[in-house]
This record gives structure tokens, sequence and C-alpha cells, in this order.
């Protein structure tokens, strides 16, 4: 079969070969965004005079009838034509005749490809942008429902001092946040036009690709042909930015397995997100949770393999860079599919508060709170440490906790102890008392709610 680029060419690639090259598999993803820069495309090129404008017209019947058939599932493409450009392209010939052949004047697949790309993750980063929200929005509810919830607070996955779940729901709430602002600010980056940049040195038609850019809805265009077309920052960025964010989400996950085993038992996932074993029947699995923490190391995977890929190509399109898109397409469907689990599975969580609160009664979570109490009476901190160092290890020897040793035990450690230090080592005390800003104090735990509560707005 005569390719649509093979004038030059007196032999045609045997078929394994053409298979092997074809991109159709997956930028078949692209069919809308390849469609909408055609659309502005022909219009701009009717516009500029460069084309007639009753070409133009019918031009963009054509491609509005491909749109329509697209959005059916009614179109079918060959890997004969290699990718979704020429694909459409020789669809829309079918449809309208050679005149679809005028389409294609100013333009080369690859500043078409970026701007399908460029298309495809704006689209896609306002969505994921929204799910982050309504993901923040989930936490928050939680948050609000367990303020005075307490729970042991770790460091080395050892107890460490008691904290209100709500604190700890806010912590995921602000990586979030953070998460939220750099998906937004890469649309800066993301939101360019290289439509008009050509093959790499930009067209001797007399295009206007300001037009095409607003048609677009592009906030400006690449200043420079050869950049527009080998750019590939902004889909880096994406990746790095994903990664980030399914860190974050992949250490919520490893905390949910850790908190709904027999061992912890905090908390109970829904049904929903977890299943059963084949063979042991009174087995729930926290697989969602599981399997976002497994995709964490695909999208990792997706960033290094297009860092590789882009680290030695010179300038201008390559060949290689057909390798960019696969990588990018599956992260946007686990980013997005890991945020919709999440959202359901952290909304549906059942809180099992007196497990939380009897954990911080079986351990020395509270010891800080003897050492401070110390130090507020005058006794260096260090000296402090070192007392209730001594006390911690009275009671493992006897197989107690603080709250078990006697008024005249803790008054042999120091004669700075009074009756109130029972009431000092009570974990809701512990908690509440801490008030300094960002702390997990009860005040200013509803403090930091209200202020997440404005970040939404």
């Amino acid at each position: 079969m005569k390719k649509l680029w093979g004038g030059r060419f007196q032999k045609t690639p045997e078929k394994w070969v053409d298979e092997f090259g074809a991109s159709i598999s997956f930028d078949k993803e692209l069919v809308l965004e390849d469609l909408e820069g055609s659309l502005a495309h022909v219009h701009m090129l009717g516009q500029c005079g460069i084309i007639e404008p009753a070409e133009a017209e019918q031009i963009k019947t054509g491609l509005l009838l491909l749109k329509e058939k697209a959005e059916n599932g009614k179109l079918v493409f060959s890997v004969d034509y290699e990718d979704i450009h020429l694909n459409l392209e020789k669809l829309l010939i079918d449809e309208i005749g050679p005149v679809g052949g005028k389409l294609h004047t100013g333009r080369s697949r690859n500043d078409q490809v970026a701007t399908d790309m460029h298309l495809y993750l704006k689209n896609h980063v306002k969505e994921i942008i929204q799910l982050i929200t309504s993901f923040q929005q989930t936490l928050l509810e939680k948050a609000k429902a367990n303020v005075e919830t307490i729970l042991p607070g770790y460091t080395h996955l050892q107890r460490a001092q008691p904290i209100s779940f709500a604190h700890h729901l806010l912590a995921y709430f602000w990586m979030l946040e953070r998460d939220k602002q750099r998906f937004d600010e890469s649309l800066k980056r993301i939101n360019i036009s290289p439509l008009g940049c050509g093959a790499l040195a930009g067209t001797t038609f007399p295009i206007d690709r300001h037009l095409t850019a607003e048609l677009l809805q592009f906030e400006g265009i690449y200043e420079n042909s050869l950049d527009g077309v080998s750019d590939r920052d902004f889909i880096v960025e994406f990746l790095s930015n994903s990664s980030l964010m399914m860190m974050h989400l992949s250490r919520l996950c490893e905390e949910l397995i850790l908190w709904c085993s027999q061992e912890f038992q905090f908390v109970e996932l829904d049904d929903t997100y977890a299943t059963g074993s084949s063979m042991m029947p009174q087995k729930k699995n926290p697989d969602m949770a599981e399997l976002i923490r497994g995709k964490t190391g695909r999208v990792y995977g997706h960033l290094f393999a297009l860092l590789t890929t882009l680290k030695g190509l010179p300038l201008a399109y390559n060949k290689d860079m057909q390798e960019d898109k696969e990588g990018m397409f599956d992260t946007v469907r686990t980013v997005e599919g890991s945020l919709q689990i999440f959202i359901g599975m952290i909304g549906t969580l059942k809180v099992k508060k007196e497990k939380m609160k009897k954990a911080t009664t079986e351990d020395f979570s509270n010891a800080t709170e003897l050492a401070d109490y110390l130090a507020k009476k005058g006794m260096p901190f260090r000296e402090a440490h070192e007392v209730v160092g001594k006390l911690v290890y009275t009671c493992i020897e006897k197989g107690i906790y603080l709250k078990d040793l006697s008024l005249e035990e803790y008054q042999d450690a120091s004669s700075l102890f009074t009756s109130d230090i029972f009431e000092t080592i009570d974990p809701y005390t512990a908690v509440a008392k801490r008030i300094s800003d960002g702390g997990t104090g009860f005040s200013k735990v509803k403090e930091a709610i209200a202020k997440a509560d404005k970040a939404l707005l």
C-alpha cells in the first residue's frame, strides 16, 4: 500500500516493520484532540486565504463528521496508516475526496502531535486537579468527625506521641494541596501552542499561529519552532508531579494497610475496597490500597523512561519521541483511577475510635509529657529526659506502664512530681495541650480545619 508520504520511496516496508513502527494502537487515544487541532488549523487556513473558504468549509464538515463517528466509537483505524494523524487524513479524504489532502497545508505531523498532547494534558490535568480537590474534601470531612479521636503517632514505626486522628488526616490534605499547586502551576507550560512550528523550521505559508492558539484556548505560542516540536518538558513535568502525588498516596496506602491489620485494628475498610482469599475464608485483604501502592512504582518508571529517552536526542523531532505517549496515557489513567478509589475508600472508612484510644494507654507515648512536666518546673530538659528514661525502663522491667506507677515511685525519681502528674500523662490531656501552631492540640486542629475549608473555596 502506498504511503501518504511515499512519493520519494521506491519500496514499502514489510508488514512486520510497519507494525513495529506504527503508533496507532495507542495514539488513537488522541483522536478527539487531533480533530480539535485540525478544525482550528483549517479555520485558520481559510481565514488567511491559504485555501479557498469553500474548501475550508468542506474540510470542516468532514472533520465534524469524523468527530461524531469518533464520539460514537465508529471510526476504524488501520496500522497501514501508522498513526492517528495519517489515519484521520485518510478517513477525511474517503469522506470528502481529494480536497481533504489540503488540510495538511502548512503543518507537519511533528507540530500536530505536539499540539495533540498539549491539548490532552491540558484537559486531564484540569480533571486531576478536580479529583484532588474532591479527595481533599473527603479527608476534611473525615477529619471533622475525628478531631478528638486520639491514636498513637509514630516515628520509625515506633509509638512516639499521642495525636489527633484528624491531625494525621490533615497532613495528607496539605500534601495534596502542594500536589494540586504543582499541577496547576504546570498548566502555564502545558497551555502553549506548538501548532504552526511545522516539521522544525516553520512554514512558507502566511499562517496565523496566534489565531489557532486562540481557537484552541492556548495562552500563547512557542516562540521557537525547533523548541515547539521537540519540547517534551511539559510531559516530564506532568510525570514528575504525578510521581510525587503517587508517593503521597502510597504512604497513606501503607498506613491503611497497617491500620486495618489484626495487629493494629484502628480502621476497617468497606467491603467495596477489599477482597477475600481463595483459600482462607477469614481474610479481608486491602487490595485497592496495595494496588495503588504498587502502581506508584509504575508511574515512577514512566518518568525515568521518558527522561532516559530524551537525554541524548538532538534537535528537533526524532522517532524516539513516539515513546512519550504510552507512559503519559498510562499515568493519567493510574492517577485518575487512584484518586477516584481513594475518594471512596476514605469516605467509607470505619474508624475504630476505642481501639485507637486504647492503644495510647498501653504504650509509652506519653513519656515526653513527663519530661516536659519536669522541664516546666525548672529541671533542665536533658536531665528530665534521663529521669523519664529511667522510669520507662523501670516500667518495662515490671511489665507495666507509666500510668501504673504510684506517686511515691514518681517522687523517688524526682521531688518535682506531684499528684497532678496523672492528669498530665493522660493521652487526651497530652494531645489537648499541644497548642503550638500546626500542632495536634484539639483547638489547633479545629483552626487547621477552618484553614483547610478556606483553601478549598
